[in-house]
C-alpha cells in the first residue's frame, strides 16, 4: 500500500509538469528518430531527455517558493524549469532554435533561463559541466547581503539551488562551490541526481564509490541526505528535509537522489554501445513515473481524473508544439545585438544583473580631470577609487584571495576591510573559477562585485566562467547581464620577472567576448577607468601593471572623485610629426623615454584600452606621421600588436611611408633573472633602435 501523500505539496500540478516534461522528451526524441522523414525545420539539433529525473526536478520547483529563491541548472533540468513557470511553446519552440524565447536562437535549446523579479529565478545555464555551482553559491551570497547589510527583507528565507548530475562532482566548480557555502553557511542546497552516468562514465569513476552523499557525511556544517528519487515520498521528504533547513538558516545541505537515465545522453548518443541490454532495462523498470501514479492514485487523484490530466496535458503539448513551430526563424540582421549593454533609454535593460540604468546614473561622473589633485602612485591611486565607490555603492563589494586583513599581495585593498567591514571587503578560498563564478552571482542578483585574481596567470583556472560571464548578455537576448569588475595584476615586476606572475597575455581578453579591457598606464588613468568600469552595465577585466604597483613609474595627480574616463578614448601622450608610437601599460613610459632623443619626430599614443580600443585616434596619428611602430609587451606572435599592425595596414595603407613595425618579446616566457628579463623585454635602448630604423626608412 503506497504511504500517504507528503501533505503541503500541489500533487496534482506536480504530477502535471511531470507529464509536460515526459509528453515534450517523447515529442523530441520520436521526431529525431524519424528525421529522414521530419521537416528539417522541426528537427531539435541537440536533443537532451530528462526522462526518469523528471519526478524529482518537478517536486523540488513545487519547493522553490521563495522570492529570491534561483537555482542554479544544466542540460537536463528543463522540468524544473516548467515547474518553476517555464512556458511551454518557449520549452519546445527555444530546441527549435525559433525567434524569441530564453536564447533568440543563439544557444542550445536545453540550456535554458528564467529572469523573474518577483519569484524563483533559474540562472543562465552553460552548456560546460559544472559551471553552475559557483554562481549559485554567488547568488547564495548574495541573498544574505541583501537581506543583512541592504535590510531588503525580500531577500529573507530565500536559497540558491545548484542542479547536477554524477558526473559533475568531479568539477572544480562543485568543489569550489561546497567550500564556499560551507565555510560561510551559505543558503545553498546541492541537489545531486544520480544516474551512474557521465555519458558513458560510470559514477565509481566521478567519485570515490559511486557516492557523494556517503562521502560528505563527515562534512562540518553540510546536511546530507540520501535516497531513490525515483520513490515520491521519500524524494519529497528529503528534499522538504533539506529545503526546511536551508531556509531557517541552519546552512547549507547536499541530498543525492538515484535515478534511472530512461534514454541516450543525446539524440546522436547510442547508449548501446556502453551499456548492456540488462543494463537498460533495469534502468526502465525503475521509471518514476508509473510509481507517482501509484501514489497519488487513488489517493489524490481518481482513476478518471488521471486520466482526465493526461487529457489535459496532451491538449496543452499540442497547442504549444503548433505554436513554437509557429515561431520565426531568428533574425541574422540581429545576430550582433547585446554582445555589449547598449545604454540608451530606447534600449530595454536586461531581465536581471548589474545595478539599474537610473543607480548608476545617479553615481554621475564627470570625464574631465579635476585641478589640484595630490601626487599619487598607481596603486595608492586604485585604493582611493576603490574606498570613493564602496562609499556612495553600497552595493559594490570587494573580494579575492588576500584583499581582506593583509589588504592584497600588492597592499592596494589595505584598510578597506577595517573601514568597510568583511561583508563588503572579504576574503576568498584560492579558487579563481569560485572568485570568478561567485562574482556572476552577485553580480545577477543586482550588485557590484570587484574580484581580484591575484596574478594574470592565476585567472587561466577561470577561463570557464570569464567566458560564461562575457557571453550572458548575448546568449540570453539581454534577458541576464553580470557586469563585474576583475582587477588582475599582470606584467614584469621592479627588475624581476617569471612565468607565473610576469604574464601579461591581455590579447586572450581582448578576444573574450563581451567583456570590456582596460590597461592603464598612470595613476589618473587607472581612476578614470576603474570607476568607469564599476559603473559600468558590462563586466571589465582591468589590468593593474605589476611594475606600476611596485614603482613610482605612472604616479600622476589625483583626477578627483568624480572622474570618469570612456573606454575606448586614445591619449597622445606626446606629439610628434614623423612616427607614431603606439603603446599600452608601463611599455608606455619606456616609450617615452626613449622618444626624447627624437626631438619632435615622434608621437606617442597610449591606447589605455584594448577593448574597446580607439582605432580612429591611431589612424589619425598615422595618416599625419606616415609610420607606425606597435610596442607591447605580450608575444609577438598573434599579440594585440598584430590588431593595431593589421588595421593600420588595411585603413590607412595609402599614408604609409614604410611598413608597419612592432617590438614585444619573440615568443619567450617571462624570465626570473634580471639579466634574462632584460634581454626578452623591450627595453628603452631596443625602443630607440626600432624607432630610428623606422624613420630611416
Amino acid at each position: 500500500m503506497p504511504k500517504r501523500p507528503l501533505p503541503g505539496l500541489d500533487w496534482r500540478r506536480i504530477a502535471y509538469h511531470v507529464l509536460a516534461s515526459r509528453a515534450m522528451d517523447d515529442l523530441e526524441e520520436a521526431t529525431n528518430r524519424n528525421r529522414a522523414t521530419v521537416p528539417k525545420e522541426h528537427l531539435v539539433l541537440y536533443q537532451f531527455s530528462a526522462r526518469g529525473h523528471d519526478v524529482a526536478q518537478c517536486i523540488l520547483g513545487a519547493l522553490m517558493t521563495g522570492e529570491r529563491d534561483a537555482a542554479g541548472a544544466y542540460y537536463r533540468s528543463r522540468p524544473l524549469l516548467l515547474a518553476l513557470g517555464l512556458p511551454f511553446d518557449d520549452a519546445l519552440g527555444s530546441p527549435l532554435g525559433r525567434a524569441g524565447g530564453f536564447s533568440d536562437g543563439r544557444d542550445i535549446g536545453v540550456v535554458c533561463n528564467l529572469p523573474n523579479r518577483s519569484g524563483p529565478v533559474v540562472l543562465p545555464m552553460s552548456g560546460d559541466v559544472g559551471s553552475q555551482y559557483t554562481p549559485t553559491a554567488g547568488w547564495a551570497q548574495a541573498i544574505t547581503y541583501h537581506r543583512d547589510v541592504l535590510k531588503d527583507t525580500r531577500w529573507a528565507g530565500s536559497i540558491g539551488v545548484a542542479l547536477g548530475g554524477d558526473g559533475s562532482v568531479a568539477t572544480n566548480g562543485f568543489w569550489s562551490a561546497l567550500t564556499m557555502a560551507t565555510t560561510l553557511s551559505l543558503p545553498m542546497l546541492f541537489y545531486i541526481e544520480d544516474n551512474n552516468l557521465g555519458i558513458s562514465v560510470k559514477g565509481e569513476m566521478q567519485t570515490p564509490g559511486g557516492d557523494i552523499a556517503r562521502n560528505l557525511e563527515a562534512f562540518g556544517n553540510l546536511f546530507v541526505r540520501n535516497g531513490d528519487g525515483t520513490d515520491p515520498h521519500q524524494t519529497a521528504t528529503l528534499l522538504q528535509e533539506c529545503v526546511t533547513h536551508v531556509r531557517r538558516g541552519a546552512g547549507p545541505a547536499l541530498v543525492r537522489l538515484t535515478v534511472p537515465r530512461l534514454s541516450s545522453h543525446s539524440g546522436p548518443d547510442n547508449q548501446k554501445g556502453y551499456r548492456t541490454d540488462a543494463e537498460i532495462a533495469a534502468d526502465q523498470a525503475r521509471d518514476p513515473l508509473p510509481r507517482l501514479r501509484d501514489y497519488l492514485v487513488p489517493a489524490v487523484l481518481t482513476t478518471a481524473e488521471w486520466t482526465a490530466l493526461e487529457a489535459e496535458v496532451a491538449g496543452d503539448i499540442e497547442r504549444a508544439v503548433t505554436a513554437a513551430r509557429a515561431r520565426p526563424m531568428p533574425d541574422p540582421v540581429t545576430i550582433g545585438d547585446h554582445r555589449y549593454a547598449e545604454d540608451r533609454d530606447d534600449v530595454p535593460e536586461a531581465g536581471l544583473g548589474g545595478l539599474a540604468r537610473s543607480e548608476r546614473r545617479a553615481l554621475g561622473g564627470a570625464p574631465t580631470a579635476a585641478d589640484g589633485g595630490e601626487m599619487l602612485r598607481f596603486a595608492e591611486a586604485v585604493r582611493r577609487t576603490l574606498r570613493h565607490e564602496l562609499e556612495v555603492n553600497p552595493k559594490l563589494v570587494v573580494f579575492g584571495e588576500d584583499v581582506g586583513k593583509k589588504g592584497g599581495v600588492h597592499l592596494v585593498t589595505e584598510g578597506l576591510q577595517r573601514q568597510f567591514g568583511a561583508e563588503r571587503v572579504f576574503d576568498t578560498s584560492l579558487s579563481e573559477e569560485g572568485i570568478v563564478g561567485r562574482a556572476s552571482g552577485l553580480a545577477i542578483s543586482g550588485l557590484m562585485p570587484v574580484a581580484e585574481i591575484q596574478f594574470r596567470k592565476y585567472a587561466d583556472p577561470a577561463t570557464e566562467q570569464l567566458n560564461n560571464t562575457g557571453t550572458m548578455r548575448w546568449r540570453t537576448a539581454n534577458r541576464f547581464a553580470a557586469p563585474m569588475v576583475v582587477r588582475m595584476p599582470g606584467g614584469f615586476g621592479k627588475d624581476v620577472g617569471d612565468p607565473w606572475h610576469s604574464l601579461s597575455d591581455e590579447v586572450r581578453f581582448a578576444h573574450a567576448y563581451g567583456w570590456q579591457v582596460a590597461i592603464p598606464s598612470n595613476a589618473a588613468d587607472a581612476v578614470g577607468l576603474l570607476r568607469a568600469a564599476m559603473r559600468s552595465p558590462n563586466p571589465t577585466v582591468f589590468f593593474e601593471h605589476r611594475s606600476l604597483l611596485m614603482t613610482g613609474d605612472g604616479a600622476a595627480p589625483y583626477p578627483g572623485d568624480d572622474y570618469v574616463l570612456p573606454f575606448g578614448q586614445a591619449r597622445v601622450v606626446r606629439a610628434g610629426t614623423d612616427l607614431t608610437v603606439v603603446s599600452w601599460g608601463a611599455m608606455v613610459h619606456r616609450c617615452l623615454e626613449a622618444a626624447e632623443r627624437f626631438g619632435a619626430a615622434v608621437e606617442v599614443i597610449d591606447l589605455r584600452t584594448i577593448a574597446p580600443w580607439d582605432r580612429a585616434a591611431v589612424l589619425t596619428s598615422v595618416t599625419k606621421t606616415g609610420r607606425c611602430l606597435v610596442v607591447h609587451e605580450d608575444n609577438m606572435t598573434a599579440g594585440f600588436g598584430a590588431e593595431v599592425a593589421s588595421v593600420v595596414a588595411q585603413e590607412a595603407f595609402w599614408h604609409l611611408d614604410t611598413p608597419v613595425r612592432r617590438l614585444a618579446p619573440e615568443d619567450i616566457p617571462m624570465p626570473y633573472h634580471p639579466v634574462l628579463l632584460d634581454a626578452v623585454l623591450p627595453n628603452v635602448e631596443r625602443i630607440g633602435q626600432e624607432i630610428e630604423a623606422a624613420l630611416r626608412a
